[in-house]
């Protein structure tokens, strides 16, 4: 009687060990999300300083004083509320800056959204205001289909978008009024 007691206690504390074993199995992670809401970051950095190499050569440089981290969420980002700067160097490492009220950098993209009050000088000194621009980091190139002002040393070219390589060797601005001067052969 003794022996079928102690068979039958010992098999109630496997079967009990096992139920623990298999329901606790998601604990952590749920254990972790505890206090962060859907809505939050899961962490907030000041005097961020992001820079991007292809090669062990610098492409941009991206700074701003606050970045928020979701990158808890199913398509991960940074956000930067205050502000952000977008430095875009060439093969010559001269560098054009991007400035932007607010600004989104979508990792699984390798894409960074400039957004309001958008100012682009170049490293020849040649000017572009719009609302939003994208930088695609993976093909090195700008763009948007925003209303732009464009301003060169001899024009200032206002457009419904723009299209360049971050080197401007080939930039475009789309649908454009205003006006142009032209050389005559």
């Amino acid at each position: 009687m003794l022996k079928t007691q102690t068979y039958i206690k010992k098999n109630i504390v496997i079967a009990f060990a096992v139920t623990m074993f298999f329901s606790c199995n998601n604990s952590l992670s749920n254990v972790q999300k505890i206090g962060i809401s859907d809505n939050e970051p899961i962490g907030v950095e000041y005097n961020s300083n992001l820079k991007y190499t292809d090669s062990g050569k610098l492409k941009a440089n991206l700074v701003s004083t606050k970045l928020f981290d979701y990158s808890n969420r199913d398509f991960p980002f940074h956000e930067f509320k205050d502000g952000a700067t977008l430095y875009v160097y060439d093969d010559q490492s001269r560098k054009s800056t991007i400035v932007a009220d607010y600004a989104y950098v979508y990792a699984d993209t390798d894409l960074i959204d400039m957004r309001s009050n958008v100012v682009i000088t170049t490293h020849d000194n040649q000017v572009l205001k719009t609302e939003q621009l994208y930088y695609d980091q993976s093909k090195d190139w700008l763009y948007t289909n925003k209303p732009v002002s464009f301003k060169t040393e001899k024009d200032l070219i206002n457009g419904n978008g723009f299209d360049s390589n971050s080197k401007f060797t080939n930039a475009e601005v789309l649908e454009v009024t205003g006006i142009i001067t032209l050389e005559e052969d």
